[in-house]
C-alpha cells in the first residue's frame, strides 16, 4: 500500500492548525481530516457546518486526495460581505462629514 502526504490546515484569527499527514492512497478527504485529529483539538471544526476545500477549490469529503495536497477547512462567515461594505461606506461617509 503507497502512502501519500498531505496538509490539513484551520485557521482561525488568532491561531492556525496546520497537521502533514501520512495516510494511504486512495483515501479520501474525510479520511485526511479524521486522521489529522483537528475534530478533538478545537470545538470550531464540524464536517456539518465547515465547508472544505483543496487549495481554495471546494470539494466534497468523499473527494479522493493526491499526494501534496492541501485540504482546507473553512470558516463560516461572521458578517455578511454586502453588509459589511455597506456599513464601511456608511462609517466612511459619517466621517467624511465630521472632517
Amino acid at each position: 500500500m503507497k502512502i501519500i502526504k498531505v496538509t490539513v490546515v484551520y485557521a482561525l484569527p488568532k491561531i492556525q492548525y496546520i497537521c502533514q499527514v501520512d495516510i494511504a492512497l486512495g483515501s479520501t478527504v474525510k479520511d485526511a481530516i479524521l486522521e489529522s485529529n483537528l475534530l478533538n483539538l478545537t470545538n470550531d471544526v464540524s464536517f456539518h457546518h465547515n465547508r472544505i476545500g483543496i487549495y481554495n477549490k471546494t470539494v466534497h469529503l468523499k473527494f479522493k486526495i493526491k499526494d501534496g495536497d492541501r485540504i482546507e477547512i473553512y470558516r463560516n462567515l461572521t458578517i455578511d460581505p454586502k453588509e459589511w461594505r455597506r456599513n464601511n461606506v456608511f462609517l466612511s461617509k459619517k466621517l467624511k462629514k465630521i472632517y
